[in-house]
C-alpha cells in the first residue's frame, strides 16, 4: 500500500473550506467562518467557529480535524489546546484558528460578537 502524498496549499481560504467540510462530516453545529484578513490587529486571517453537543463530540471533531489536516498538509505546524477538558478545543493551523465549543461555552464567550467587524460566512451543518 502506497503512502498518500501530502497536499500543499498556499491559500488559507481553501484550507479553511477544507476544515469546514471536515467539521460538517463530524456533525459540527452552527458553523461560521470569520474573515479577519482586513482587520489590522487580528492575529490570524480566519476564525472557524462551531459547537458540539457533548464533550465527547467536541473532542471527536477536534481529533478528526487534527488528524486529517496533518495527513494532508504534513509541513503545516498545528497547535492544539483544550483537548483534555472537552469544553473548547482550539486548533491553530497557520493563519486559521478553529474553535470547537460546547454550545454553552460558545454562548458564554461570544467570539462572533467580539469580532463583529469581520466578514461572516455561515455554513450548513
Amino acid at each position: 500500500m502506497r503512502e498518500a502524498k501530502a497536499i500543499k496549499v498556499d491559500d488559507d481560504e481553501i484550507l479553511s473550506e477544507m476544515i469546514i467540510k471536515m467539521i460538517q462530516d463530524k456533525g459540527g453545529e452552527n458553523i461560521i467562518r470569520l474573515n479577519l484578513s482586513e482587520i489590522s490587529d487580528a492575529v490570524v486571517d480566519y476564525f472557524i467557529i462551531c459547537h458540539a453537543y457533548s464533550k465527547t463530540h467536541v473532542k471527536s471533531i477536534g481529533d478528526f480535524v487534527e488528524v486529517k489536516v496533518k495527513e494532508m498538509f504534513k509541513s503545516l505546524n498545528l497547535h492544539v489546546e483544550g483537548r483534555n477538558n472537552g469544553e473548547w478545543v482550539l486548533i491553530g493551523a497557520g493563519n486559521i484558528l478553529v474553535h470547537i465549543f460546547l454550545e454553552e461555552k460558545r454562548e458564554y464567550y461570544q467570539l462572533e460578537d467580539l469580532w463583529s467587524d469581520a466578514e461572516i460566512k455561515k455554513y450548513d451543518n
